[in-house]
């Protein structure tokens, strides 16, 4: 009886002594943290603070309020990632449209996977609400522009693998829905060097 008590202590014990210690710190958003050398947190915000400044300084907003009298209406498309790691573009595409409405000069309007959700709301309001609170048909706003893009990289290495150079480029474009003109364009590069002290192969 006290050899199988001891065991079970025993055992416990080792069972929590090989438990793993995490430890948590929080940090500052805006801080840089580069642990992997993949694309991160902080490449995200530096390409929306250059994207949406330099969208929002650049002669084709002033050229629309001239000739219309009214903000532009934005929508942002589909900005591909082309590179090979997995990049989620809503992290600074969301920024953007954030900057774009809060500045009063841009207004946005839902995506087409957004507008698929609003849609359905708005039909079944036509059957189940009631005659005072019910939505409009065809009432949505239409964009004047459209946001497209990709993101690509190019990837090179020591022989060794223990060094190795990306590059990204990131792309965005604005265009007319109704022409097609191409009304703003931006790019942000960004490269990094990461060398592998204890890589192995």
């Amino acid at each position: 009886m006290k050899y199988a008590l001891l065991t079970t202590l025993l055992i416990g014990f080792l069972f929590t002594g090989c438990r793993p210690s995490n430890k948590v710190t929080r940090m500052d958003p805006s801080q840089t943290t580069d642990l992997s050398g993949r694309w991160n947190d902080t490449d995200a915000r530096l390409v929306s603070e250059e994207m949406i400044h330099d969208a929002l300084t650049k002669p084709w907003l002033n050229r629309f309020n001239r000739n219309h009298q009214k903000p532009p209406t934005v929508i942002v498309g589909h900005v591909r990632n082309e590179s090979m790691e997995h990049i989620d573009t809503e992290v600074f595409t969301k920024e953007m449209e954030r900057a774009f409405v809060n500045s009063g000069s841009v207004n946005v309007v839902a995506s087409s996977e957004e507008r698929a959700q609003i849609r359905q709301e708005r039909r079944e309001q036509q059957e189940y609400a009631s005659y005072e609170t019910t939505k409009a048909m065809a009432k949505e706003m239409g964009a004047d522009f459209m946001i497209i893009g990709n993101i690509s990289s190019i990837v090179d290495e020591t022989v060794d693998r223990r060094t190795v150079a990306v590059f990204y480029t990131i792309n965005l474009e604005l265009v007319n829905v109704e022409t097609n003109q191409k009304v703003w364009i931006n790019n942000k590069k960004i490269k990094k060097l990461i060398e592998r002290k204890n890589y192995r192969g």
